[in-house]
């Protein structure tokens, strides 16, 4: 592998991040009917790049970025045991470098953060049919939790119940 490094990122990685937010979209479409056309955006990582409660990563391979995530310390519901978690996202690794172990970089990169910031609990959201990024989680210790199930009704395709 490369000289693969993690480090926080800046504003002046802003236009490249946000490519890859495009991309992340591009590869996400297939799995979710119910995206907005383009163009869309899922973050506003201009203002997560300076917010206290979340830690924006990047991965280079000597000047060039190739890969992205990051964490945002959320609070959780009442009913469960512990008062706040890390939310993971915006996981993306360049074409040419994915199979290299970088999303492990990265994942491990922004756990650091987590516990230094007295969070244990970490979650992350993935399409159920996007088998290769269940497979990277997986890989570095993550476990299937809940499944979201969702039903499309229209007035013409309601049934009711007798």
């Amino acid at each position: 592998m490369s000289d693969i490094r993690i480090r926080t990122a800046t504003l002046n990685d802003l236009p490249i991040l946000l490519n890859f937010e495009q991309s992340i979209v591009k590869a996400e479409r297939p799995f979710d009917v119910t995206l907005a056309a383009d163009p869309i955006s899922y973050y506003d990582i201009e203002t997560l790049l300076s917010d206290t409660n979340s830690k924006v990563v990047v991965a280079t391979d000597g000047e060039k970025i190739v890969g992205s995530g990051f964490g945002v310390i959320k609070n959780a519901s009442n009913y469960l045991e512990h008062d706040t978690y890390a939310n993971f996202h915006f996981m993306y690794v360049d074409l040419d470098y994915r199979g290299k172990g970088i999303n492990a970089l990265i994942i491990d990169d922004l756990k650091k953060w987590a516990n230094a910031q007295g969070i244990f609990e970490i979650r992350l959201t993935v399409y159920n049919d996007n088998i290769a990024a269940i497979k990277a989680y997986e890989k570095v210790g993550f476990k299937k939790h809940i499944i979201e199930m969702r039903l499309e009704q229209s007035s013409t395709n309601t049934h009711h119940l007798n």
